[in-house]
């Protein structure tokens, strides 16, 4: 058996807190998977004619609670979103492009 360590990227950081990001994950494409049951009124076809969350013109999903930043659709909420682990690797990646753009003053084109 071949065991793997954890490099600290591997694991969720601690006081990572949403609101500190704008819920930058909020904004990603998220695609659907066939057994995802999200509410209709949230789903869209991107330009290649996949289901997608669907998102306002400012990027944001739909489902997101913009005042709260919660996710009005938690317990339907698509597989991508469950595996999405706040503070993990990928959530990191993203928060540090966001900060690394808008700091730039870089238009953020959101697909």
């Amino acid at each position: 058996m071949t065991w793997f360590a954890l490099t600290p990227h591997d694991t969720p950081a601690t006081g990572i807190d949403c609101r500190d990001c704008e819920a930058v994950c909020c904004r990603l494409t998220v695609v659907l998977m066939p057994d995802d049951h999200v509410p209709p009124r949230y789903v869209a076809r991107d330009d290649s004619g996949l289901e997608v969350m669907a998102r306002g013109e400012d990027g944001w999903c739909k489902a997101l609670d913009r005042n709260t930043l919660r996710c009005t659709i938690y317990e339907q909420r698509p597989s991508i979103c469950r595996d999405f682990t706040m503070g993990g690797p990928y959530c990191r990646d993203e928060r540090a492009a966001w900060h690394r753009r808008s700091a730039a003053g870089i238009p953020i084109a959101l697909c």
